[in-house]
């Protein structure tokens, strides 16, 4: 697996600029090793919805050290393809994750938090 900052100097031969111009984004692609410390990781965030995400949180534009101003996107961008060779989107990702019985259990919770599900309650003499 590449390292956040292995991405950053590929950014900087690509746009210019420094590392230090790039190393956040690409950090925060690869924060949710935190969570798993292998490949697995990246069907949090390296898919589409991830690169647009990632625009959401650093804006639509990164400025450079030397002032050239590039798309946010392009930087998610590269750091997927380089990871993944191409972008996929989340439900490629999810099309992927085997279902297990415990995923879809679920005990219905709106006959004890809705009054108007609930039988009254009768009291008796």
């Amino acid at each position: 697996m590449a390292h956040p900052y292995h991405h950053a100097l590929s950014s900087v031969k690509r746009w210019g600029g420094t590392v230090d111009d790039y190393i956040e984004i690409h950090s925060w692609y690869d924060q949710s090793k935190e969570q798993i410390a292998d490949f697995r990781h990246r069907a949090l965030r390296h898919h589409a919805q991830g690169v647009w995400q990632s625009a959401a949180i650093f804006g639509p534009t990164n400025t450079l050290s030397t002032g050239r101003i590039i798309p946010t996107r392009w930087v998610g961008e590269q750091h997927v393809r380089e990871d993944l060779g191409f972008i996929p989107s989340f439900a490629d990702w999810v099309k992927a994750i085997r279902p297990e019985p415990w995923m879809g259990r679920t005990e219905k919770i709106e006959p004890l938090v809705d009054p108007h599900m609930v039988p009254p309650v009768v009291e008796v003499a």
